[in-house]
């Protein structure tokens, strides 16, 4: 009985190998160690791409969800509109509008009259000054039509 692999107490390399391939049964999801440096290269290499895969796949569902979550305050915003303009619109109908009246609407004369008629008229500042200045007639500034 002869043994392919030579157990050298002294080499650590064939001292792993022998301990992972004599175990005699498999572990389900463990992946068994290698001590081959190329093999774990490939490994490294394929899991690195499978981790660039998912992260891609990440940033999309992330940019889904977002765009998901921005579609349903637009939604939340334009149902808010419609009630507040159904809600605008049964007021609306329920008193009259006052801009339709030709009757409420005021013209700048009007305005110019009503405001003259609010004013007081002015007053002496003291009546000392008032007793010592000479009051002048004022002007009228109407022109006089011949009466006939």
């Amino acid at each position: 009985m002869t043994n392919e692999t030579p157990n050298n107490p002294n080499d650590p390399m064939e001292f792993f190998k022998s301990m992972w391939g004599n175990m005699g049964f498999s572990l389900p999801g463990m992946v068994t160690p290698t001590v081959d440096t190329d093999e774990l290269g490939k490994r490294i290499a394929d899991l690195k791409a499978v981790e660039g895969w998912l992260k891609s796949n990440l940033s999309l569902l992330q940019m889904t969800i977002q765009g998901l979550e921005m579609q349903r305050a637009t939604l939340a915003a334009f149902e808010q509109m419609r009630q507040a303009t159904q809600e605008a619109a049964a007021e609306a109908e329920s008193a009259p509008n006052p801009f339709l009246n030709p009757a409420n609407w005021q013209m700048p004369w009007d305005l110019m009259a009503s405001a003259a008629a609010v004013s007081p008229a002015p007053t002496s500042a003291s009546p000392a000054t008032a007793s010592t200045t000479t009051a002048k007639p004022k002007r009228s500034r109407k022109k006089s039509q011949p009466e006939g």
